[in-house]
């Protein structure tokens, strides 16, 4: 099967330096490279140790995964892993690309791999990752989050292990809040309305900020609003479209009349992705905005941030009748379905899942653990007390569609939810990208 390239699944991180070239991962995989080159320690072979691969993107952090790796392979004397160095997620194409080259190979390299949660039904479909059933129950799954187990899963079994996540939230200035005696609204329309006031009182430019531009954030700003109102862009099958269906046209009006009608966000939003629009929130020049977990820290820096300590974070708002809903991002493992090595490829993936990594990846990196339990840790809430906050969000989270024609799905989406915020024929738009849709996934 031909998996085409999507687009990258979420916001990007600072770059960081490769371990070796990743030309030569492309070119000849993980078995042409030498030990040093992988990133092993001192004693890279270990007599009578299965040896696996695992390749990922690279994550900013105080780390990193290799750091990790060499933990487990201290830990135990039964299984090596050789760890692959893949570009950061702002580089996701190239990413995408060396792992679709090396999974196509069928050779089994990488054992293990990290992927965006918008690439697991692909994968899963073409064969390349195996199902997990064999190695997980009830209570397993039970221990992560719901949202982040629906991206994981596809034509009805697991696929992937949830590993981090990150999702969309809403920022808002919580001391206008506390200036107008408002509560951190919990409906669309109480933002709206606290919005407008905002400005009209002259404290802000601009009531709500988001990201309209034709790329992969308006699908995750689309999955979020369409939500909250108890809809959807796919069936839950994925094999046919529901953008058509009311609650889904009433959230992309609801977008449409953000600049329009409402007049609580500026026509720049529809070329914005996420640092055009957070850049005028950290500078106090509007009420709310929509955006990832990225811009906690920025917002608390005083060398780049004009609201320092004035700033809240927490859910986004939902429809009269909804809940909200959060568009889930973040990158899970899989188990390459043509691995030799099956029984120590899982050993060290549910180890990378494990509390105790997933904890220490929260600290060391900021990315949220897909475990809800980890949220109650009282390290965690120490160190890092933005984080510990987000479990309602991250309870919130929904996955974008899924499906294995996801490269076509959001190329669609991105065009037609556009037309539709640039022209208000939304419910005419929306119409023809069901048809469009039902054409691709049906």
């Amino acid at each position: 099967m031909t998996v085409s390239n999507p687009p990258s699944g979420g916001r990007s991180g600072p770059a960081h330096v490769t371990r070796f070239d990743r030309r030569s991962f492309l070119s000849t995989g993980a078995a042409g490279l030498g030990a040093a080159a992988l990133g092993l320690p001192g004693r890279a072979r270990a007599a009578g140790r299965k040896e696996i691969s695992f390749a990922t993107a690279s994550f900013f952090g105080s780390e990193s995964f290799g750091d990790l790796v060499d933990s487990f392979n201290e830990s135990q004397d039964r299984v090596m892993v050789r760890y692959i160095e893949l570009p950061p997620p702002s580089s996701s194409t190239e990413v995408y690309q060396g792992l679709v080259q090396q999974l196509a190979r069928g050779n089994g390299t990488p054992d293990v791999f990290s992927q965006d949660v918008i690439w697991i039904a692909g994968f899963a479909a073409a064969g390349w990752a195996l199902p997990l059933d064999e190695f997980v129950d009830a209570d397993m799954t039970s221990k992560y989050f719901e949202g982040t187990l629906a991206a994981c899963t596809w034509d009805g079994k697991l696929t992937a292990l949830p590993w981090f996540m990150d999702t969309g939230m809403l920022y808002y200035r919580k001391d206008l809040l506390d200036q107008y005696g408002e509560t951190v609204p919990a409906t669309w329309d109480e933002m709206a309305r606290i919005g407008k006031a905002a400005m009209e009182a002259g404290d802000t430019e601009f009531g709500f900020l988001w990201q309209g531009k034709q790329a992969e954030v308006l699908v995750c700003d689309a999955v979020e609003a369409i939500a909250s109102n108890k809809g959807g862009i796919l069936a839950e099958d994925g094999r046919s479209a529901r953008i058509g269906e009311p609650a889904a046209i009433e959230a992309i009006q609801f977008l449409y009349d953000s600049i329009n009608t409402a007049r609580i966000s500026p026509a720049d939003v529809l070329s914005w992705d996420e640092e055009p629009s957070r850049q005028p929130f950290t500078a106090g020049r509007s009420m709310f905005l929509r955006n990832w977990s990225y811009v906690w820290p920025i917002a608390q820096d005083p060398s780049v941030s004009e609201i320092v300590g004035k700033v809240g974070a927490g859910p986004l708002p939902h429809f009269a009748g909804g809940k909200s809903a959060s568009c889930l991002g973040g990158y899970q493992l899989g188990l390459n379905a043509n691995t030799k090595e099956r029984d120590a490829a899982w050993e060290f993936m549910s180890w990378m899942s494990a509390p105790e990594q997933q904890k220490r990846i929260a600290l060391n990196f900021g990315l949220g653990p897909s475990r809800p339990a980890l949220f109650d840790d009282a390290d965690l809430n120490e160190q890092q007390p933005f984080m510990a906050t987000l479990r309602p969000v991250f309870t919130g989270a929904t996955p974008r569609p899924v499906t294995p024609e996801y490269a076509k799905v959001t190329l669609a989406l991105q065009s037609g939810l556009s037309k539709a915020l640039v022209n208000g024929e939304v419910e005419r738009e929306m119409a023809v990208l069901s048809d469009q849709l039902d054409k691709i996934v049906g």
